[in-house]
């Protein structure tokens, strides 16, 4: 049966989250619903990740199946657009191996969580506003130590279905968005895989650490308590994006939609 990669993206205020959930409605659900309409037969489709509700999404990978070849891809991506919508963009479809996976087969994934100090009406709820004085320079410090932490059970969510809070992460750092403006800046996270509420933990800990409630060696101590109540308060979700989702050499991807 043909398996086919779908690259979109959404904006997660609208949704209770990607996952399909029960009265509620969900980014997949309401993908599924529009290609099942097209392709006429029930179309599951399986994502590289779970975004919670609010959280955003510039690349978004899924992956289906369907009875017949897809001929006309681009048609069926502005079908599926008029469908959706101006909450999901759907930017393309193209066929995989059979066995390629949406999920498994991810190299890394990249989220983006945006900040800014200078008051704006514009930016939030996408930018989160942040206290003028804080210290971005002491929060990087501290998440170098992110790179060398593996058990990242302080940063999940309590009680969730995960069988592992193991995690690499590769890249974890604030930078400006323009470098000839401090007032707006993103920190920006690369792992192999993230536990539920894992990026908004690790930022409300990182915020504390630049409002200096915490030292560089309490963030430490965070991280080694494998405690969710010694970490700090779950950041706001809409300032949050999945960026990038890599794969290995069989599918490129189109450049994330500018978050």
């Amino acid at each position: 049966m043909p398996r086919y990669f779908m690259q979109l993206a959404y904006r997660g205020a609208p949704f209770h989250g990607w996952q399909t959930q029960p009265n509620a409605t969900s980014v997949q659900q309401t993908v599924e619903q529009a290609l099942g309409l097209l392709l006429r037969h029930p179309t599951p489709i399986v994502g590289a990740g779970r975004t919670d509700a609010g959280v955003n999404a510039s690349m978004m990978v899924a992956h289906f199946d369907t009875g017949s070849v897809i001929t006309d891809a681009p048609r069926l991506v502005g079908k599926l657009n008029a469908i959706l919508g101006r909450d999901i963009a759907v930017r393309t479809i193209d066929p995989v191996p059979s066995d390629a996976h949406a999920r498994f087969d991810a190299t890394s994934r990249t989220y983006h969580y945006y900040a800014h100090t200078r008051r704006s009406p514009f930016l939030p709820p996408l930018s989160w506003q942040a206290p003028p004085t804080l210290d971005f320079e002491a929060m990087n410090r501290a998440a170098r130590q992110l790179l060398v932490t593996e058990d990242f059970t302080s940063f999940a969510k309590l009680h969730s279905d995960a069988v592992t809070n193991i995690c690499h992460v590769s890249r974890a750092e604030w930078v400006k968005c323009d470098p000839s403006d401090s007032s707006r800046r993103v920190f920006i996270i690369t792992a192999d895989r993230f536990l539920r509420n894992m990026v908004r933990a690790v930022v409300g800990t990182l915020v504390d650490v630049g409002r200096h409630k915490l030292s560089e060696e309490d963030f430490a101590r965070v991280i080694a308590s494998r405690d969710r109540c010694a970490a700090g308060t779950s950041m706001p979700p809409e300032p949050l994006f999945l960026h990038r989702v890599t794969y290995p050499p069989y599918w490129t991807p189109a450049e994330p939609v500018g978050d």
